[in-house]
């Protein structure tokens, strides 16, 4: 498969506040969707406090997320796939009701292995609709600035039920575990049901010039497009960084002596920013080259997270926070928006798919990989990051032979 080159910002297309004005309702139905889906998304954040609080040992319960998180990759795979044989709507619902009725389950469980059984399925189902819900955006949209525009309302809808849902989550875990899961089987099925009735997929063109064309279709044709395989591992290394968020900068507030407290009001900034400025700043980027916005972006995330190694108060600390949180709002939306263009008819699914394996890779052994390093010196972490924060700013921008060739004057 020849690498598809991406499309440029263009002068004739319309603002980005004109984009979201505009966009189609496909994008509203997904949006409200995925905000319902994540004000009861709760058993990702509290399967740790609920297990200890069972009585299992905190390595029980890292092992209860290790099993959940290498589901996850196997769930981003299969609902690629899923997207593009089914389609997007079916999809979507296949991952929201089980998870429903897996995540009922939970509660009432007893035995350890079983538990583990669950709770890994879950990981699986719950992952499965992620290439779908992006393949609803992609298909909705034709321009740069609408598939900014609908994947910034999208991402908007989803860090606002995150942070409602953190909310109602912690109150319910005081109250009832057993209601706090049912309560997100009830945002899963409902998830599910607001898809079912009101989205409709729309007809996919062809995936080649013939029968045989339409049969080469797959992961292995997906990953034979280098550009698509840069950017994969730009993803990962990415999340390798942004990670270091939830394990070095936790290990730094309490290696200078301040308290689980100011961690949280920490990472409480970093949301209300995310919420409040994401959407106007991914408008202000908009019209600049997407490879640059996205190594820009990275590098910002890198810097902005290596310095925590050099701070000891919270007023520096917050600024650090500040700065990697910009990084953040810059790269998160115009990454999928990004990859959209890439991808060539018939594979949308697919490459969304990959895009989430190599995110929840890059989540799942971040925390691995940076809390080893962290034992051997607090410095070799942040050194590690900064690395990691320049390279994967390295791997957006276009390869030289690649531009040179998009450059060429036509003969």
């Amino acid at each position: 498969m020849s690498s598809r080159q991406p499309d440029q910002p263009g002068v004739d297309e319309p603002r980005f506040r004109d984009a979201v004005r505009t966009l189609p309702g496909r994008v509203w139905i997904i949006s409200v969707g995925i905000l319902v889906n994540r004000l009861g998304s709760f058993l990702p954040v509290f399967i740790v406090l609920y297990l200890t609080q069972r009585g299992y040992s905190a390595g029980a319960a890292g092992f209860v997320l290790g099993v959940a998180g290498l589901a996850n990759v196997l769930g981003n795979a299969v609902g690629g796939y899923l997207a593009d044989k089914i389609g997007r709507r079916w999809t979507i619902v296949v991952s929201a009701v089980p998870t429903a009725g897996l995540t009922a389950m939970v509660p009432f469980v007893e035995p350890f292995p079983i538990l583990v059984a669950v709770v890994g399925l879950i990981g699986v189902t719950s992952q499965i609709y992620r290439p779908a819900a992006a393949a609803v955006l992609l298909d909705s949209v034709t321009t740069n600035q609408q598939r900014l525009a609908a994947f910034g309302v999208f991402r908007f809808a989803m860090n606002l039920g995150s942070a409602l849902g953190g909310v109602i989550g912690g109150v319910l875990a005081s109250t009832s575990y057993a209601g706090l899961f049912l309560a997100n089987a009830a945002g899963c099925l409902l998830f599910g049901v607001v898809v079912a009735v009101l989205l409709r997929d729309k007809p996919q063109p062809p995936s080649g010039p013939d029968d045989a064309g339409a049969q080469a279709v797959g992961y292995r044709q997906a990953l034979a497009d280098r550009t698509l395989v840069r950017f994969l591992v730009m993803t990962l290394v990415a999340e390798f960084v942004y990670i270091q968020s939830t394990v070095g900068l936790p290990l730094h507030v309490n290696a200078v002596d301040l308290s689980a407290r100011d961690f949280g009001l920490l990472i409480g900034l970093n949301g209300l920013l995310v919420l409040v400025l994401e959407l106007p700043i991914t408008g202000a980027v908009s019209r600049y080259r997407p490879e640059y916005v996205l190594a820009i972006g990275n590098l910002i995330v890198g810097v902005g997270l290596a310095l925590t190694g050099f701070t000891t108060d919270m007023v520096l600390l917050a600024a650090t926070v500040v700065i990697w949180t910009f990084g953040e709002m810059v790269t998160s939306t115009y990454s999928q928006a990004y990859l959209g263009s890439l991808t060539p008819p018939g594979m949308v699914g697919r490459y969304q798919g990959l895009h989430g394996v190599a995110y929840t890779i890059g989540t799942g052994v971040g925390p691995l990989i940076g809390g080893a390093v962290y034992a051997i010196g607090p410095w070799a972490l942040w050194a590690l990051v900064a690395a990691a924060g320049l390279l994967s700013a390295q791997l957006c921008l276009p390869r030289r032979r690649a531009a040179s060739t998009v450059n060429e004057p036509d003969s």
